[in-house]
């Protein structure tokens, strides 16, 4: 049995209008030690899955059906006493920007030993030899002065580096991650996830990474999930997904990379925009930006226009498009090819 298992997932946002649907019929799972990648533009539902998993949707969103199983307890009907034995202990987050997550007026042990202390019932002085070896773990210099600092006396990266120790502090069985490298630079981002990959393989701890850059999601992850107007659209082993994406929205992204054109070129990218999630397009939510939802004569496909996909089987992955089965009985359009 799977470490997680998600089935069915839908999310909505109350709103005076009427409902918005932010995740509509979510299904993934997660092994225990496996790396998982959740791709996908600015407004596709990445952060709201995210934040499903540990019932952190905040009001007026709330989880309309489906289930989330950790370990065989269902959480989306766990009491919040019951939660918080979950939050933060067996499944931890990591958040965009190290300065919202911290506190500012205490110093970093203080919120360590905070940490530990409300899960464990251990000392003081054991909560501060365990943040010390946290801290040590994830290479932070001088670790038993960093104790001692705030926030804002410390670097970006230094600060990244001590949300993943805070993470790591109860040895949890998930650490999610929701665009944990955004505030910094390159380099500095290359370091942050090449720490968080020795660590989660290190101790056998899930991963459940989610991100905009596909460079990472190949380096780092073993699945990956696309997700496209709160839907996963193509689910499978990310090297099977980066080197021959199935669905139009995936092959978008991976030539919209700057090393797709050609030099001196302007670079590619998918035409149109997001929809918004109240005026979700009938059928497919992808069919208005999708070259493939025309016939050549200039006709629409009333399947892309009609009808919401379902998945299709396409090699080790799974793909919502109304076109697969047709792109594998013919020659598909190369992606760099798509007519324009």
């Amino acid at each position: 049995m799977a470490l997680l298992e998600v089935n069915n997932l839908d999310v909505r946002f109350a709103l005076r209008q009427g409902d918005v649907k932010a995740l509509r019929d979510v299904c993934f799972s997660l092994d225990r030690g496996e790396r998982l990648g959740i791709v996908g533009e600015s407004g596709a539902g990445k952060s709201v899955a995210a934040f499903s998993l540990l019932n952190l949707i905040a009001k007026p969103g709330y989880i309309a059906g489906g289930s989330i199983t950790f370990d065989g307890q269902e959480l989306t009907s766990m009491s919040d006493r019951a939660l918080r034995k979950v939050r933060g202990h067996r499944i931890s987050m990591i958040f965009q920007d190290p300065m919202m997550t911290l506190n500012p007026v205490l110093t970093i042990g203080e919120q360590m030993i905070e940490c530990l202390k409300a899960h464990r019932r251990i000392s003081s002085r054991e909560a501060r030899a365990i943040s010390l070896r946290k801290l040590e773990q994830v290479q932070i210099p001088s670790p038993e002065k960093r104790l001692n600092h705030y926030p804002h006396e410390l670097s970006g990266g230094m600060r990244q580096r001590i949300i993943i120790a805070i993470a790591l502090l109860l040895d949890p069985d998930i650490i999610i991650a929701d665009e944990p490298t955004t505030a910094l630079d390159v380099t500095i981002q290359a370091e942050i996830m090449a720490l968080l990959l020795e660590l989660c393989e290190k101790h056998n701890v899930a991963l459940v990474l989610i991100t905009h850059d596909l460079g990472v999601v190949s380096q780092v992850t073993q699945r990956m999930l696309v997700m496209y107007a709160g839907r996963v659209i193509e689910e499978g082993p990310t090297r099977e997904i980066i080197n021959d994406p199935q669905h139009p929205y995936t092959q978008g992204l991976m030539n919209a990379l700057p090393q797709m054109a050609t030099p001196g070129a302007r670079l590619n990218q998918i035409r149109g925009s997001m929809p918004s999630l109240n005026k979700l397009p009938t059928g497919c939510a992808f069919h208005p930006r999708c070259d493939f939802a025309t016939r050549p004569e200039g006709t629409p496909r009333a399947a892309c226009t009609d009808e919401v996909p379902g998945f299709v089987s396409s090699g080790n992955c799974r793909v919502a498009c109304h076109m697969v089965a047709e792109m594998q009985h013919a020659e598909r359009i190369p992606v760099e090819e798509k007519p324009s």
